[in-house]
């Protein structure tokens, strides 16, 4: 396995999802204080993206490294960790 790549070693995890998503965004602050939208470029899962001018979250994809909450400035991200036995688990380390 250690020859394997980054994706190819994120692609040996498994994800048990929850239909309650851990992720939600207030839009209203989106649209009225952030301008540079960090958090498209920061999430190294890519959970996020712009629709229609507001953004948008498939909370399914997510690492759950946090790097999205310490980096939204303006607080507009509320980020938990999945109910208990939800979310990511780590094949690979």
């Amino acid at each position: 396995m250690n020859g394997l790549s980054v994706p190819e070693k994120l692609s040996i995890n498994k994800y048990e999802l929850d239909e309650s998503p851990h992720i939600k965004v207030d839009q209203e602050i989106c649209r009225e204080r952030c301008q540079n939208r960090v958090c498209l470029f920061i999430c190294p899962a890519k959970v996020y993206n712009e629709q229609n001018g507001e953004l948008a979250v498939d909370h399914a994809g997510c690492l759950e490294c946090g790097t999205c909450l310490v980096a939204c400035t303006q607080k507009a991200i509320d980020w938990q960790y999945p109910a208990g036995g939800f979310g990511i688990v780590y094949r690979n380390g």
